[in-house]
């Protein structure tokens, strides 16, 4: 149906119009319902919201897995750089690297030896990675069933764009459906993790052993300091500071210095300590 359109799939938190979403608990009925989401995959039955269609199942969770592996299955290779792969001109890449099935890297980029990038990884032009990164790992989603816990397939992608600079031993998940994104111009340092479907903007700077989780929106110019851990699907505004070892437990808003657990702007959580 042309009226009907569906274009993708998604998980609750990023999902777009024309996406398949599924819900299998009912704290997110009401969120997923009211999604964009043109299909949404339900274990009840309720009323069908105006526009959209339900996929009623016993499983959703198990029914969305089947979905992802029939339109993105797994593809092995038995060569360190896949034919499928596309590498710019002047683009350097070092010994013992893994390129994965239909990867695209821009131009004039450096690869350091032992960086693993997954398949349908997008990179930009200009764009540096040091040892021992690795791009498009499953995300850290899982079910709890009798039996132990079942993972949610990943079918998305991770996208860096130009001029980009990723550290040693920074760790990047793919999205579930949509894509992990690290804006231009932005510099992670070592040892950093970025969750899956978090989208990162243009010209940040991000401190090693920082942990981003999933479906995170940093905004541009953000300042992220050493060991700050985040809780997911929250925003960090336009040019805020976060301060080392802060966690961020909570949306804040742009242009201000943030510290402690929970946060809290500085120069507020610096007046309490220097009170006690």
């Amino acid at each position: 149906d042309q009226n009907f359109p569906v274009l993708g799939m998604n998980e609750i938190h990023v999902v777009e119009a024309g996406d398949i979403v599924f819900v299998d608990h009912p704290k997110y009925y009401d969120k997923a319902l009211q999604s964009a989401a043109t299909i949404v995959l339900i274990n009840k039955k309720v009323d069908c919201p105006e526009g959209k269609a339900l996929l009623i199942s016993d499983d959703p969770f198990r029914d969305f897995n089947i979905l992802t592996k029939h339109f993105r299955p797994f593809q092995g290779t038995n060569v360190s750089i896949a034919l499928s792969a596309t590498i710019g001109e002047g683009t350097v890449i070092q010994p013992n690297c893994f390129i994965g099935n239909n990867v695209t890297i821009g131009k004039n980029c450096l690869i350091h030896p032992n960086v693993t990038i997954y398949d349908h990884t997008v990179i930009g032009d200009n764009v540096m990675i040091h040892a021992g990164t690795i791009l498009g790992a499953d995300a850290f989603y899982y079910k709890k069933r009798p039996e132990g816990f079942d993972q949610l397939i990943s079918g998305g992608r991770v996208v860096i764009e130009d001029n980009v600079g990723i550290g040693a031993l920074c760790t990047i998940d793919k999205g579930v459906t949509g894509d992990t994104t690290i804006g231009e111009g932005t510099k992670l340092d070592n040892q950093v993790h970025v969750g899956h479907d978090t989208v990162i903007g243009k010209k940040c700077l991000i401190a090693s052993q920082t942990g981003i989780a999933g479906c995170v929106v940093i905004e541009d110019e953000v300042t992220i300091w050493g060991q700050v851990g985040t809780t997911s699907g929250i925003t960090i505004g336009a040019k805020a500071v976060i301060m080392g070892q802060t966690g961020v437990t909570k949306s804040v808003e742009g242009g201000k210095s943030y510290f402690g657990t929970p946060i809290e702007e500085s120069r507020e959580k610096l007046k309490q300590m220097a009170n006690i």
